[in-house]
């Protein structure tokens, strides 16, 4: 999760490549994308479309980010964003997905707060001025909101020309929106055919409904990836996430990578190219069942 623990362990993982928060936030996420793929300017030679969109929702208008390959039709993605919600770092994993065959929107869980950006980096979270910017977003999430807003990403998704409605839709989410991944998988069966959570929170609980009772109430295969020291915070929850896999028949894969909460996004301190590669791999392998 991201708190006050998880913000110590990106403070060592920044001592170790020499750098500070301050230093990190003025060049962390313009570093991590141009290193990553040379920037928005790649959609080009990519030849991906893309650009900002509005989708109805019970309860306004959420804008997000959509992108697929400029020709033919091809199945749907929805990308949840991390705490610090859809920014420039998700629009370029947006990209990359949408170059490997998919049509992707990026959307903005906070839509009911206010148009994205919210915050430009991952770094603003971690500041008091961007934790007190998005307190009262993140007072607008709830299980009852996903579940309508993934039904209406979901209708909205089904009527573009470049979405082929015969194959089955994925969804991904990183960090408190893992389990809005889980989520929309069990609201959806009928849809949602894959769903992955990267260093996800709050997925195993003992309140009603917790994300890892809901995987017999889908359709969908699962990819569980968490980080190494949100496992050794709770390392029941892998065991638990496995048992209820087993019981509920749906395949589940279940793994702690060799990197800390965070790692798989562009712009936060803990990102680990090599594993969020591999985690990366994982997901093209999980989404050939789409």
């Amino acid at each position: 999760m991201c708190d006050d623990l998880t913000a110590h362990d990106e403070d060592l993982a920044l001592a170790a490549r020499g750098l500070n928060r301050r230093e990190f936030a003025a060049i962390g996420a313009a570093g991590a994308l141009a290193a990553y793929a040379g920037g928005p300017a790649q959609a080009a030679t990519r030849k991906l479309v893309e650009g900002m969109v509005e989708v109805p929702t019970p309860d306004g208008t959420a804008d997000a980010f959509f992108v697929r390959p400029a020709k033919g039709k091809h199945p749907a993605v929805i990308l949840w964003p991390d705490v610090a919600g859809l920014r420039d770092a998700y629009k370029e994993m947006g990209r990359r997905l949408a170059a490997s065959g998919f049509a992707v929107l990026v959307v903005n869980h906070y839509y009911r707060a206010g148009k994205a950006p919210l915050l430009a980096t991952m770094a603003e979270w971690r500041s008091p001025e961007g934790q007190a910017k998005l307190k009262p977003a993140i007072a607008t999430l709830s299980a009852d909101n996903t579940v309508k807003d993934v039904t209406a990403f979901v209708a909205w998704l089904d009527k573009q020309p470049g979405v082929n409605r015969k194959r089955g839709i994925g969804t991904q989410g990183y960090c408190q929106t893992g389990s809005f991944a889980i989520r929309s998988a069990a609201a959806l069966p009928g849809r949602i055919k894959a769903a992955a959570s990267f260093h996800g929170g709050g997925l195993v609980s003992d309140k009603p409904g917790s994300p890892h009772t809901l995987f017999a109430k889908s359709q969908a295969g699962f990819l569980i990836a968490i980080g190494r020291n949100d496992d050794a915070r709770a390392p029941g929850d892998k065991d638990a996430l496995r048992a209820a896999a087993q019981a509920s028949g749906r395949y589940v894969e279940v793994e702690v990578y060799k990197a800390d909460h965070g790692w798989c996004t562009l712009d936060a301190p803990s990102y680990d190219k090599a594993e969020a590669d591999r985690a990366w791999a994982r997901l093209l392998e999980l989404y050939k069942v789409l």
